[in-house]
């Protein structure tokens, strides 16, 4: 037998024993041999902690970069061509999530600490709060006792009976003499119209040129002296309209004066405005008919009791503004116009208020907070918001309650260890 045709039949034979083996192993059930356990699509995924960054960072191809110049990178070891340094290797280091802090953490102080702090506390309170507006004001003249003398009629002044400003004057009282043609024309004509009408005539023309010389201003004793004596008069006296202050004096002896040219002004001080400026945000608190309060340096210890009389239309463009006109007796004329008053207007109180003392609020410029008080020797800064203030005492809108215990001294200190705090933990 051939070599050829033994290893055809030893491979006839093997073919023959392995479709044997196929049909016994369909006629029992069997599956065949199992293959070997492998990776499973599952091994491959990430685990489901891992986020993309870690994932990207676990997988990412190394990078090489020099320390000192940074621009320096590839992708495998060696040494920076610029200053020889080995270069090192950079990965992706991902950041772990921050931790949420509290603004504001709570701070322990010690009895002692507090003691060298001198840390003082008082109460949230709740209860009217009074409206008060302080202001700095100015004596001014009140202008509707103002009053302006101007002559009738064109003339020359023959007298003067002041000597400068500032003269105190009383009503009818003379303070020139005027020489005026018209006038004097008025006269004669008023002793004509006397003349004609007789004693029985009717007295419409002297009534009709005694109102004239009324009209020219002058005074009714000089027409009833003109009367009974029958005789004109060179020059007119010029009588004070009313009591007060001279303010101005244009008049000159010699001078020559029409009704345009104003001779005298005179003021009355036996009531005086103070003129105040309120800010626009405590309008709402000052009308027409409150209660005000006035002292000055001039008289130390002195009250000035008046009331709010006018409330102007318009705010000042540049300080935010409103100007309030006050209204104060004046009888020892005392108080001088252009004088500086410190003024109190005294509103109507606010009922209900949470208030705080006014030196247990921290203003940074950014917030406005209090440190509260929590007991045991724990302290944690609180951020309120405020309103209106009056009498040393803050208005709490929100951040506190009644009875909550504040800090009032020494909290400034406390304030700035929980702000450090806070850092040291959003640092960590």
């Amino acid at each position: 037998m051939s070599t050829h045709s033994t290893t055809r039949r030893h491979a006839a034979g093997l073919a023959g024993a392995a479709a044997l083996a196929l049909i016994v192993a369909a006629l029992t059930g069997c599956d065949g041999p199992k293959p070997e356990p492998g990776p499973t699509d599952q091994d491959n995924q990430a685990p489901a902690r891992e986020t993309a960054l870690e994932h990207a960072a676990k997988h990412q191809d190394p990078t090489y970069i020099c320390p000192m110049h940074p621009q320096i990178r590839q992708d495998h070891p060696g040494t920076c061509p610029i200053c020889g340094m080995d270069l090192i290797e950079k990965r992706v280091t991902p950041k772990a999530a921050a931790p949420e802090t509290e603004p504001h953490p709570e701070v322990a102080v010690s009895g002692l600490m507090q003691q060298r702090l001198a840390v003082r506390t008082a109460e949230v309170e709740r209860g009217p709060l009074a409206r008060e507006v302080r202001a700095v004001g100015r004596v001014a003249y009140d202008e509707t006792r103002l009053a302006h003398v101007h002559p009738r009629a064109a003339g020359w002044i023959e007298g003067l009976s002041l000597r400068a400003e500032g003269e105190p004057v009383r009503k009818d009282q003379k303070l020139a003499d005027l020489y005026a043609p018209d006038i004097l024309s008025a006269q004669v004509d008023f002793l004509i119209a006397l003349e004609r009408g007789g004693s029985n005539a009717p007295r419409v023309a002297p009534d009709k040129a005694r109102n004239i010389l009324r009209l020219l201003g002058v005074p009714e004793p000089v027409i009833r002296d003109i009367e009974r004596s029958r005789e004109t008069r060179n020059t007119i006296p010029v009588l004070a309209p009313a009591d007060g202050i001279v303010t101005r004096m244009e008049a000159r002896e010699g001078m020559y004066v029409t009704p345009s040219s104003e001779m005298f002004t005179i003021a009355a001080l036996s009531e005086v405005w103070v003129m105040v400026d309120v800010f626009e945000h405590q309008l709402a608190w000052v009308r027409p008919g409150m209660r005000a309060e006035m002292r000055v340096p001039a008289y130390p210890g002195r009250t000035w009791t008046g009331k709010v009389e006018y409330l102007y239309p318009d705010l000042d463009p540049q300080t935010r503004t409103l100007r309030v006109r006050l209204v104060f007796s004046n009888p020892g004329l005392e108080l001088k116009p252009n004088m500086f008053a410190d003024v109190l207007i005294a509103g109507d109180p606010k009922p209900d208020a949470i208030t705080i003392p006014r030196e247990a609020l921290i203003v940074t410029g950014q917030r406005e907070s209090v440190v509260k008080a929590l007991g045991e020797g724990r302290f944690q800064p609180v951020d309120v918001a405020t309103g209106m203030e009056s009498e040393g005492r803050v208005e709490v809108l929100s951040g506190l309650e009644p009875g909550d215990a504040i800090v009032v001294s020494g909290q400034f200190l406390i304030d700035s260890e929980s702000s450090l705090q806070a850092s040291f933990r959003r640092m960590r």
